[in-house]
């Protein structure tokens, strides 16, 4: 079931689609899925880094001890048709937000936000464990307001 004016494919967007856009991919689709809501999620990166490649290790087992499942999820970069097939496009910071806007065509602006809506969902690829926790903690509150 989807109301009117809710998106029916939201693209979610880091840099490498290894660490925040799956989990973010990941918990979304967790939370639709719970309140029966059909509405396609996907994750994609701005940059080429990791195509094809599966999750961080660190993402995969922070996901996993709260019930999510990122193993199958493979880093995919954002395709010029993704501005056409995605409703709504949540870039995970404003870099990434930037680079979005570089690319997307002029007609289709309007689907680009923050995941966050005004702040940057923070990078735990350099950092402990507990920056994915606290990736987690950011995506799980977010995407409970989405739904």
């Amino acid at each position: 079931m989807k109301a009117a004016n809710t998106p029916a494919r939201v693209l979610i967007v880091c840099m490498g689609n290894i660490c925040r856009s799956p989990t973010a991919e990941a918990v979304l689709r967790h939370a639709l899925a719970k309140s029966n809501l059909s509405i396609e999620v996907d994750s994609a990166g701005t940059e080429d880094y990791h195509i094809g490649n599966p999750p961080d290790p660190r993402s995969i087992r922070h996901a996993q001890k709260r019930g999510y499942d990122l193993s199958s999820l493979r880093a995919r970069q954002v395709s010029t048709a993704d501005f056409q097939e995605f409703d709504l496009i949540l870039a995970a910071d404003s870099n990434n937000l930037s680079a979005l806007r570089r690319r997307c065509p002029a007609g289709l602006q309007h689907k680009l936000a923050l995941f966050l809506e005004s702040e940057p969902l923070p990078d735990p690829y350099y950092g402990e464990a507990g920056g994915f926790e606290r990736v987690l903690d950011l995506v799980e509150e977010r995407s409970t307001r989405l739904v």
